[in-house]
């Protein structure tokens, strides 16, 4: 098999990220070691790494080196990974399976959850305030932290979260489902792809025309996802299929109908490569990644 030169870009990204989150999370044989072993058990056992992913394609974008860009890439996966312990939890979705394998509080249970949750988000920012002076200013660290901080709190990813949950059982309209998941979803997209653009310096025009392509793609992903949960089954998916029917949650297939969903999703990811084409094909990564994200059965 002749691998592509996104394969091989992709697979130098996924090295880099399970590389680093290695380092920089505590090892299992230091105290507490059943929490340590529980975070490295979420965090080291797979997923599609999408945002660090994002990352790393956006800073490269701009000119910024690898190395560069782990922070950035390790603090996104961080927290999504400590979302999803806790969308697991039976307080919220109640899923016994992430990534084809127990979700964290039926590997452990559920106080370990949470404290792994709590312990994940902290560590994030520890990783991205600290980075070394040599690769990025006070002033950039902070904007960083700023833009990681706003995505994941409630004008963002717990927020998206909070209205989810209140939307269960309820008929919403089409752009009342579209802000919780420009938020649940959306937020840490995009602050995935600020987090490298603010690495590479970017400008603000730089920065509007990345967090357009951010914000579609964002959009795109979360409907793809919703359309796959009614149309894969559990063992392509790595999680419970047909959760949210049976949890009765608003979903984009249950708001629009299956084939406007998938028509809609089309849409913005085209919305979304046209916010690429002043980069022509230096912006290649981006373009494949968006195309793996929306075109994808997992």
């Amino acid at each position: 098999m002749i691998n592509t030169e996104f394969d091989i870009v992709r697979r130098r990204y996924l090295d880099r990220i399970n590389n680093a989150l290695d380092h920089c999370l505590p090892q299992s044989n230091i105290e507490p070691q059943r929490l340590h072993e529980a975070m490295r058990y979420v965090c080291l056992s797979g997923g599609k790494r999408l945002r660090p992913m994002l990352a790393y394609a956006t800073g490269e974008l701009l000119g910024a080196k690898a190395p560069d860009l782990d922070a950035a890439a390790c603090a996104v996966e961080l927290i999504h990974s400590y979302s999803l312990v806790h969308d697991d939890l039976p307080a919220m979705d109640d899923d016994d399976l992430r990534r084809g394998l127990p979700s964290c509080h039926t590997a452990y249970d559920e106080a370990t959850a949470i404290l792994v949750g709590d312990s994940l988000l902290t560590l994030a920012f520890s990783v991205l305030a600290g980075v070394p002076p040599d690769q990025a200013g006070g002033e950039c660290r902070l904007r960083m932290v700023g833009v990681l901080a706003q995505a994941a709190g409630t004008a963002g990813m717990t927020g998206g979260q909070a209205l989810d949950l209140n939307a269960v059982g309820k008929n919403l309209t089409p752009q009342k489902l579209e802000d919780i998941h420009h938020r649940k979803t959306g937020a840490m997209i995009r602050a995935s792809v600020q987090l490298g653009a603010l690495a590479g310096e970017a400008d603000d025009c730089v920065l509007d025309a990345l967090d357009r392509y951010a914000r579609y793609l964002g959009l795109a992903f979360q409907i793809v996802d919703d359309v796959l949960d009614e149309t894969e089954n559990t063992g392509t998916l790595g999680k419970q299929s047909g959760a949210d029917r049976e949890r009765n949650k608003p979903t984009f297939p249950s708001v629009w109908g299956l084939g406007r969903s998938q028509q809609m999703a089309e849409d913005l990811y085209q919305q979304a490569l046209d916010c690429l084409d002043i980069w022509g094909e230096n912006a290649y990564t981006l373009r494949r990644l968006a195309e793996m994200l929306v075109h994808r059965n997992f």
